[in-house]
């Protein structure tokens, strides 16, 4: 196999890697085609609508520096190498040319600071497209930008010179020539045969120092530019301070910006609450644990009243208050039986230090009750992967049990539901609601239904008497030779499982399910009310590799199976202790993914059966359901079991939770799950991408160019030379030579219209296959101060960096005298002291989201020019 340093494939969007057609094996099942194919059935509208604090450029305030958090100082500035990160990207689009940017539906537009026009002029006997540059673009040095630029930088990524150190080069390869127009603002590119995402090339556009060499290439652009061409341009790259400054570009043609200066702070996700509190923030993207204390604190703000004792995010809070109340609510046991003044005293220096803790926690409050949360949901979906290379997923009867098992829509209200989004699970995997291409192709794998799921496993030779009480178990790779001497030493009962053992009514088991959500909710760092937000880490393909700094294993918790399958989350103190010993506790995972020991060595509380979790599990609707099972299924003597694989660090809890509930699922067919918890730094690397899993959770980002970025992700792996696999981004291993032909069918169709259809088609068929299922697309939350305008949750859309800044409080005033934001206001929600007192309150979440659309529309003009201006070059 592919080394894990290279593995099977890239995490970058476009990858180099050309996977050969292959023509045989198409896939045959009943249902082939998307259930939505018609035009008039697509999403037309985003399913949340972007949330940016919008303003009129009128209404903004020339000036300002606004401090906006990013993960990590980049490590390079070329977007095309393959150590860029978010930051490079967010630094590219305020210095670089984009000729083509997103709008609110994901949909790319010209823009026309940098075109007139663009479009395809010949479709015979070559697509040559027809680039014509606005006359007063040109670089930070004084040269016009023109077809030089273009040339080098086709050459560079062309892939044929590997002195190139590129990370992704789709469509470039397919580019035969690029030649000067009728004048020097035109640019003639020929393709040597057809690209349907030729809007993709040359965004971003580097000039020709850059990509003229393979030195420049290499090294020449990773800590610095030497000439920019946006509204932007970099002062300095301070990495002992750990900040990007960027200040205005004063050969900027275009509309001036509104700020002098945007500093990128680089500031890990779990610090930034407490650089929010302390006001050296003015734009975050933060996790749902900091948006709830953030509501709370403007609540208790408006309210006349600091944070109270207890007081701290709604539905679990973590913060001191709680264990502060209790403490000063009851005198300690020290006082009350006179057992010593040493007891006293410890007992005094105890509620000292949580006196001091609330202190501390209620001044970061009054600090964040500055901020309001914007939100909105990211264009990115977090699935369920399903290693199909081999063990039971390599066949795909089981796969689409598993598919068939899982409640989608339960699985993503659990996640979104608490933050008052749209929970609606994507029907595409190509495409998310809103945009174009999207359709919902999901009835090619079918909904939910627990006996379908069971006549699938039966039907590949699962049953409840193929397996043995002494088993070895079945995994997936190179994992089933090593677990099977690990497992007979644990025995069944000392990891941690979750089996069937359906000997009970079906009520009983639904009670069993409700109860055991009920604890879900409950537990305080692993509560449906978090956001998918939190498990970050793990989306791939987008330039946002861990999110910052790796994250701490401290705080994370272990889950033990309990009596009646209900999981208990353990705190802290229950955990930390064992975590130091080598193995942690029967029926565990330590954080770094250590097996537990042998069961024998358990105590009582831990040491139940994992097929007695089943007994609790809930039955499906009345629909769907099926008989209980007499017990875990298995074939030839070994359980169906499954290694799912999640990551231990304290920044991951809404993963570990969805997780539960997955398991807690598949637990009603019969299908056992043992999840290992991996640190986080590890877990896509070293598991997902190098395939050492069963079941995992990841992310993927919505593209506008699904037949360029989507083939590599679900394409089938082919075998290399050596004996490897080629898997490029499929770090499922499953694909057919079916859906490769209609991807490549998709990226050489001109007509529109066609492309899509075949893309459809090519989704109905990854649905099928069953190796990745889409739960729910991830909620995107932004602190802002009220007065940062056009900046927050930006969904889709491109940031517009020139209109960007702070509003005016000498031109405040209601923007839409038709609406007043203020009457439908929370309770407390007031305005920052930066904000205008004139202002308009902020309007509550839903209604921020609601109003986004048309105040975008009516107040930015961000978008028209760009909307007109594309739909003109559909052609």
């Amino acid at each position: 196999m592919s080394q894990v340093g290279a593995p099977r494939g890239r995490t970058c969007s476009r990858t180099i890697r050309s996977v050969a057609l292959l023509t045989s094996g198409v896939l045959a099942l009943p249902v082939l085609a998307a259930c939505s194919s018609d035009g008039d059935e697509r999403s037309k509208a985003p399913a949340a609508a972007q949330d940016v604090g919008p303003a009129a450029r009128d209404r903004i305030a020339d000036g300002g520096t606004l401090r906006w958090a990013v993960d990590t100082v980049p490590t390079t500035l070329n977007t095309f190498q393959a150590d860029a990160d978010a930051a490079t990207s967010r630094i590219a689009g305020a210095v670089l040319p984009s000729l083509f940017t997103l709008d609110k539906t994901g949909r790319p537009q010209r823009n026309p600071d940098y075109l007139e026009s663009a479009k395809i002029i010949e479709r015979e006997p070559k697509q040559v497209v027809l680039y014509k540059l606005n006359q007063q673009a040109v670089w930070s040095d004084g040269r016009e930008l023109g077809a030089a630029d273009f040339v080098a930088q086709w050459r560079a990524l062309s892939g044929k010179d590997s002195a190139y150190w590129t990370a992704r080069n789709a469509g470039y390869e397919r580019i035969q020539k690029i030649e000067r127009g009728a004048n020097d603002l035109e640019v003639r590119v020929t393709f040597n045969k057809p690209y349907a995402d030729w809007r993709a090339l040359f965004s971003p556009l580097y000039p020709k120092d850059v990509m003229g060499a393979p030195n420049s290439f290499n090294d020449g652009a990773r800590a610095k530019l030497k000439a920019t061409a946006g509204p932007f341009q970099l002062k300095e790259m301070d990495r002992a301070d750990r900040e990007i400054t960027l200040v205005r570009n004063p050969r900027w043609w275009g509309a001036r910006p509104k700020l002098d200066t945007i500093v990128l702070s680089a500031v890990p996700r779990d610090k930034r609450a407490a650089a929010l509190a302390a006001g050296t923030l003015d734009l975050a993207e933060i996790d749902s644990p900091v948006a709830e204390r953030i509501t709370q604190a403007r609540h208790n703000k408006g309210g006349g009243a600091g944070p109270q004792t207890g007081a701290g995010p709604a539905s679990g809070a973590r913060g001191p208050g709680a264990e502060t109340a209790a403490a000063s609510a009851t005198p300690s046991s020290a006082e009350e039986d006179g057992s010593g003044e040493e007891k006293a005293e410890a007992a005094r220096e105890s509620r000292e230090k949580k006196t001091r803790a609330l202190a501390k926690y209620a001044k970061e409050q009054r600090g964040l009750g500055g901020y309001v949360v914007r939100k909105s949901l990211e264009p990115a979906f977090t699935q369920l992967a399903l290693n199909g290379e081999t063990g039971p997923l390599a066949d795909e009867r089981v796969r689409r049990a598993v598919a068939r098992a899982l409640d989608r829509k339960k699985l993503a209200e659990a996640v979104l539901k608490p933050l008052g989004l749209p929970a609606n699970p994507p029907g595409s995997h190509l495409a998310l609601a809103g945009q174009h291409a999207y359709a919902d192709s999901s009835d090619a794998l079918g909904d939910q239904n627990t006996r379908e799921a069971q006549a699938l496993l039966a039907d590949a030779g699962w049953t409840p008497g193929g397996a043995v009480k002494k088993d070895d178990g079945t995994k997936a790779g190179s994992e089933a030779d090593a677990d099977k001497k690990k497992d007979k030493e644990k025995g069944e009962n000392g990891s941690e499982t979750s089996g069937t053992d359906k000997k009970k009514e079906d009520k009983k088991e639904d009670k069993g399910d409700k109860e055991a959500d009920r604890k879900d909710s409950e537990s305080g760092s692993a509560s449906d009310s978090e956001s998918a937000s939190d498990e970050g880490a793990y989306i791939v393909g987008d330039n946002k590799p861990g999110r910052g700094a790796p994250l701490s294993e401290t705080g994370s918790r272990v889950i033990a199976p309990a009596a009646a399958g209900q999981a208990r989350w353990l705190d802290d103190a229950d955990v930390n202790a064992q975590d130091r010993q080598q193995g942690g506790m029967a029926g565990a995972y330590a954080p770094g993914g250590t097996a537990a020991p042998a069961a024998d060595s358990a105590s009582p509380s831990t040491t139940s059966s994992a097929s007695a979790s089943a007994s609790t599990s809930a039955s499906a609707s009345p629909s769907t359901s099926a008989s209980p099972l007499p017990g875990p299924l298995g074939k030839d003597g070994k359980p169906l079991t499954l290694r799912f694989v999640l990551p231990s660090g304290p920044g991951s809890e809404q993963l570990r939770t969805v997780g539960q509930k997955i398991a807690r699922m598949l637990d009603r067919i019969g299908i056992r799950t043992e999840i290992t918890k991996v640190a986080d730094a590890d877990y896509f690397k070293d598991h997902v991408a190098s395939g050492d899993y069963d079941l995992a959770l990841y992310s993927w980002p919505a593209t506008a160019y699904p037949a360029t970025d989507g083939r590599p992700i679900y394409a089938k792996p082919v075998p290399a030379s050596d004996g490897s696999l080629l898997v490029e981004q499929n770090y499922t291993r499953v694909g057919t030579d079916h859906i490769n032909q209609l991807f490549d069918q998709a990226a050489s169709e001109l007509d529109e219209k066609a492309a899509r259809d075949l893309l459809r088609r090519a989704d109905a068929r990854i649905w099928a296959a069953a190796g990745s299922i889409p739960l729910y697309q991830r909620p995107q939350l932004v602190a802002a101060k009220p007065a940062v305008a056009n900046a927050g949750a930006f969904a889709f859309a491109a940031p517009r960096y020139e209109d960007i800044g702070f509003k005016d409080p000498a031109k405040s005033g209601p923007e839409h005298p038709r609406k007043s934001a203020g009457a439908k206001e929370t309770t407390g929600a007031t305005q920052s002291p930066e904000a205008s007192p004139k202002e308009s309150p902020e309007a509550s979440p839903k209604e921020s989201a609601d109003e986004s659309a048309d105040e975008s529309a009516d107040d930015t003009g961000n978008d028209s020019g760009n909307e007109s201006a594309g739909e003109s070059d559909e052609q």
